[in-house]
């Protein structure tokens, strides 16, 4: 239990126990803001006393399992008793408040206008590079495809050629 002149976290940072992780980092965000050393006209001393207490509150309660420690230190339990229907033939359907939840996790969330035009911006480019590669190819395609028909090949006289090259760089190399 924290001693009787401490404040909380909670209370530091205004915040219910229960609060989501979305809504202790709004909170925190804000607070730090108001009370940043740099960014506030309170005296240098106090801000900076202040801006320690909320970085340590945020840390903790950011954190889920640091969370969960300090919450069985100040005695909040988080977990409520589960109580059986009234009737037990129909079930219950409560749809589960994903935003309530301490474990969400804080980089899950909606991609911004500027993230959804990067990724818009991103898919038209590689459309682009393959209709740019399809249209290279119709237009050279034949072209390229004849001359590498009228060159007859003659595999004997390339293996023969590779093998000789070989020869003369080991016999190089013996000689060194």
């Amino acid at each position: 239990m924290p001693k009787s002149s401490e404040i909380s976290y909670y209370a530091l940072l205004g915040l219910h126990p229960s609060a989501s992780v979305i809504d202790i980092r709004r909170t925190y965000r804000e607070l730090s803001k108001q009370y940043h050393p740099d960014t506030t006209e309170l005296p240098a001393t106090v801000a900076t006393a202040k801006f320690q207490q909320i970085n340590e509150a945020y840390a903790t309660l950011s954190h889920p399992e640091r969370r969960l420690s300090y919450d069985l230190k100040i005695g909040y339990s988080r977990f409520g008793v589960i109580q059986a229907p009234t009737d037990l033939n129909h079930s219950v359907h409560k749809p589960y408040d994903f935003s309530k939840s301490m474990y969400l996790d804080a980089s899950d969330r909606p991609l911004s206008a500027g993230e959804i035009f990067v990724l818009f911006v991103l898919g038209l480019t590689i459309v682009g590079c393959l209709l740019l590669a399809i249209a290279i190819g119709l237009i050279r395609g034949e072209s390229s495809f004849q001359t590498h028909l009228s060159q007859p090949l003659n595999t004997q006289q390339q293996f023969t050629q590779i093998y000789q090259l070989n020869t003369q760089t080991t016999s190089k190399i013996k000689n060194q």
